[in-house]
């Protein structure tokens, strides 16, 4: 049998084209937004401050305790996937400064890779914050909310940066160029949404347009890249032809 590994590995490759798009038409929306004020906006304003806030406890406080925090997190997130999957988790599972792992029945691609691509504690600030929004008005402390929601996002990559550079064995379950890839692209997908809910002119419809511009474009681009490979080429085929 063909190794999984290798039919990820060739996922991979077909799947860098949609991801050069998705990144360019993010950047694209991003542009359009700073354009029409996004840096102005009280969402944006306090997301990019708990990012900051972030940023100083990350330099000037122990590390130690910050990387205990993500530990855990990380273990209940694989360990919420599992679940997900219909697997069975141990109750207890190991954390500790060195590191940590849970014990299941169940693994695959998404269990393995799940702390690197949803941020546990800025779903958990969202969570909170939305369903206390049945019970009460707390529209006057949605600026907690954007708070929160930078300082767990920066928290989130953060660590996850550090992992992947360290290496993790996480990574090697569907291949280390698929699972970065993966990894990449689904938290791509969860900033551009927060894009689309937070940045002024911004609308689906418009992104689904710059997206598919941007789809012909590559396609195109890479027709013309290819045909003059074509003509680099063609003068070394006829040479071992004569051969």
């Amino acid at each position: 049998m063909v190794p999984k590994t290798w039919v990820k590995f060739i996922v991979g490759i077909f799947l860098l084209p949609p991801a050069w798009t998705f990144t360019k038409t993010f950047f694209d929306t991003l542009i359009a937004a700073l354009q029409h004020g996004l840096l102005g906006t009280p969402g944006c304003l306090f997301f990019v401050a708990g990012m900051v806030l972030w940023g100083l406890f990350f330099w000037l406080l122990p590390r130690s305790w910050f990387f205990f925090l993500y530990v855990y997190g990380h273990e209940c997130t694989h360990a919420l996937w599992a679940k997900i999957f219909r697997g069975k988790v141990a109750e207890k599972f190991h954390v500790s400064q060195e590191g940590g792992h849970i014990l299941t029945d169940r693994v695959n691609t998404w269990i393995a890779l799940s702390p690197y691509f949803f941020p546990i504690y800025t779903a958990l600030v969202t969570s909170i914050y939305f369903l206390s929004r049945f019970f009460t008005s707390v529209t006057s402390l949605e600026w907690v909310f954007f708070l929160l929601l930078g300082l767990t996002w920066a928290f989130h990559l953060t660590f996850t940066c550090i992992l992947i550079v360290k290496g993790q064995p996480d990574l090697k379950y569907g291949g280390t160029f698929f699972s970065l890839l993966i990894i990449y692209l689904i938290n791509l997908f969860i900033v551009t949404a927060l894009l689309l809910m937070a940045g002024p002119q911004v609308t689906l419809a418009g992104y689904w347009n710059d997206f598919s511009n941007n789809s012909v474009d590559f396609v195109s681009f890479t027709s013309v890249v290819l045909q003059q490979i074509g003509v680099l080429l063609r003068p070394l085929a006829r040479k071992v032809g004569l051969n």
